[in-house]
């Protein structure tokens, strides 16, 4: 007999009554039932959140922002009620509350009254937090209560990105405000530059002209000194002459002598004073003409009003006083003409002098009296030339003053305006679009460009490779409890223990097979889910229903009804340690190295990386795990099986409870 007649009377003894083949049928549908259903339940859970119920109350009462009223919370809630991410009712705190502890909403999403005060007080002196306040019930869904958390996460991202916007671009108008104002403090700044060196070379000027002032004060000064002293000898003389005019017939000769050798003077005296006068005059032209530049200069210098007053006064003063001394000089040189030409006449007057001795004794008084008052006039001269020079070396100090300030102020000037320049170079000069999109980057710095090497078409695709692994192994289980792992009679009659076990192994396997391509029909063509590498992934999916089918015989062989309860708790061990749900990373270290060891483990990332057309090395490694897990167990069964055909103990003829 060969192994097909085994399984055949294997086939046709589970089919041979209307209710084994109703059982047939019953557990051959487990796996389709169960993946099926389970899949089709969870197809598409996040694309159906819009069906979850959340009641959002939102008491915000508003506030300003630079003088216009804003009410974020109601922006929030027609944001949110746009999206509709989930069931949003708009409730009073009051009913959501009652409805969240009754069932009516999963959670609350609160916007409290400060809510729009608080994304305002960044402004202020007081900033502080805005909150988004989530209440949730665990016991209308623990995980609708995780749900809660992203929705209220991606809320306030999406608030900070709002308000961050509106932030940034309010500092970045700000900035661009700067820079159109400094740009005109480095043009205020190149005009005052410009100004300040005007006003440097006027003071400068102004110090030259000064100098010159002061000398020819000098010169003026010394001038009237020396007209002082001869109008000084002149008046004494005169004086003397008048005193002794008593006795002018007596002394006629002597007096003509006399009256020849002044009038020399006189007129030597005449020709200094003279050229003194034109030296005095020329200098008060230019004191005059400098006067009015350094006015000019003043007035249009950067010195305070106190500090321009102050050397308007000073020049003021100084130029009164050489008009006034230049004034004297002229009068006084005028008078010593006058006596220059009276001494002429005197000395050809003394001829007649006795002749006329009265007359000449009057003419005598009255040229002391003119002598008298030419030294009055050239003592005046002298002290107003005195104070000329006082005057012009005050204008020379102060003009150097002024020269040394304005050289400060221009080098000043200078570096504040290089320090505005470089300034100006570091802000960015931005348009309008420019600064609304440097806002946008601001608030929302970071964009996630994400791209899959596999991707799963949705949560239902996701979850398949573990609900279809975990189906044929409960595919597998449930068969054998009317498949029998062995022939008894066969193991009895052939003792042929390999090809006993192949048949015993064969049965379930082909029943699997069939099993697995009905899944796979489910999922391919009732749910929709793609597949990159069909045909690579039921080969697969029936390579993994036949390791189970070899892994749950050979623990029947091995301990009958035992085994087969051991195949449930290794199903429920590889339910923990598959990682069909989360990373297997995330299991604790013992569960890892199960992980590693156990075959749905490798039946799960095995279907994954056929359905979603990731690595075919994994997963050629995956079916080479499988395979040895396949031989190993068929191994095993071929021991039990051999044992049988030598020896039977009271076990083996002891039924089984499962049947």
């Amino acid at each position: 007999m060969k192994i097909y007649h085994l399984v055949a009377s294997e086939l046709k003894r589970l089919t041979a009554t209307s209710m084994a083949k109703l059982a047939l049928v019953a557990l051959m549908a487990v796996p389709i039932l169960y993946a099926g259903l389970y899949l089709w339940a969870n197809n598409d859970p996040y694309g159906n959140l819009k069906d979850i119920p959340v009641a959002l109350v939102v008491q915000d009462t508003g506030s300003t922002l630079d003088g216009k009223p804003v009410n974020y919370g109601q922006q929030v809630q027609e944001q949110l009620l746009k999206d509709g991410a989930v069931g949003w009712q708009v409730t009073s705190a009051e009913d959501a509350a009652t409805g969240v502890r009754d069932g009516e909403f999963d959670f609350i999403l609160t916007l409290g009254p400060d809510f729009s005060n608080a994304l305002t007080s960044a402004g202020g002196n007081a900033p502080q937090q805005a909150v988004v306040q989530l209440t949730t019930n665990d016991t209308n869904s623990f995980l609708a209560t995780t749900i809660a958390g992203q929705v209220a996460e991606k809320v306030r991202v999406s608030i900070t990105e709002q308000v961050g916007k509106e932030a940034a671009l309010q500092l970045l108008n700000g900035f661009a405000e700067v820079r159109t104002n400094l740009t005109d403090a480095v043009d205020g700044a190149g005009q005052l530059a410009d100004g300040a060196g005007s006003a440097l070379t006027g003071a400068q000027s102004l110090q030259t002209g000064a100098q010159a002032l002061t000398t020819g004060a000098h010169a003026l000064a010394t001038g009237a000194s020396s007209a002082n002293d001869g109008a000084q000898q002149l008046n004494s003389g005169l004086q003397q002459l008048a005193a002794g005019s008593a006795d002018l017939p007596a002394q006629a000769a002597a007096l003509n002598d006399g009256a020849q050798k002044v009038a020399a003077g006189n007129a030597s005296l005449s020709t200094q004073a003279s050229q003194i006068a034109t030296t005095v005059q020329d200098a008060t032209n230019q004191a005059s003409a400098l006067h009015a530049q350094i006015v000019a200069q003043i007035n249009s210098s950067a010195l305070t009003d106190a500090q321009k007053a102050q050397l308007l006064s000073l020049a003021d003063q100084v130029d009164t006083a050489v008009v006034d001394g230049n004034t004297k000089v002229q009068n006084a040189t005028v008078q010593i003409g006058t006596l220059a030409a009276g001494s002429a006449e005197l000395a050809a007057g003394t001829q007649k002098l006795a002749d006329s001795a009265p007359a000449l004794s009057n003419g005598i008084a009255s040229a002391a009296s003119g002598a008298s008052q030419l030294a009055d006039g050239t003592a005046q001269l002298a002290e107003g030339s005195a104070q000329l020079v006082s005057g012009a070396q005050q204008l020379t100090d102060g003009s150097g003053q002024l020269a040394t300030g304005l050289g400060t102020l221009d080098t000043g000037i200078g570096t504040l305006k290089d320090g505005l320049s470089s300034g100006l170079d570091e802000i960015p000069n931005q348009t309008a679009d420019q600064r609304e999109a440097a806002a946008s980057t601001i608030s929302d710095p970071v964009a996630v460009d994400s791209s899959a090497v596999t991707k799963a078409s949705n949560y239902g695709a996701g979850m398949a490779p573990f609900f279809i692994s975990l189906a044929a192994w409960i595919g597998i289980y449930a068969l054998f409890l009317i498949v029998k792992p062995l022939s008894r009679r066969a193991v009895t009659a052939f003792k042929k223990p390999a090809l006993v076990t192949t048949a015993g192994w064969a049965t379930p396997a082909v029943l699997g097979g069939i099993q697995m391509a009905a899944v796979f029909a489910v999922v391919t063509l009732a749910l929709g889910y793609q597949v990159q590498h069909g045909w690579g992934m039921i080969g697969f999916m029936v390579l993994t229903s036949a390791t189970f089918a070899a892994i749950i015989l050979a623990l029947n062989i091995l301990l009958g009804s035992v085994g087969q309860f051991l195949g449930l708790v290794l199903m429920v061990l590889q339910l923990v340690t598959a990682g069909g749900t989360f990373p297997w990373q995330t299991l604790p270290g013992p569960l890892q190295v199960l992980h590693n060891v156990l075959p749905m483990s490798h039946a799960v990332d095995g279907i994954r990386q056929l359905m979603y057309g990731g690595n075919l090395d994994l997963a050629a490694g995956d079916t080479a795990a499988l395979f040895y897990w396949l031989l190993g167990a068929l191994a095993i069964s071929y021991l039990g099986a051999r044992r049988l055909t030598r020896h039977r103990t009271l076990r083996d003829l002891r039924p089984s409870l499962i049947g």
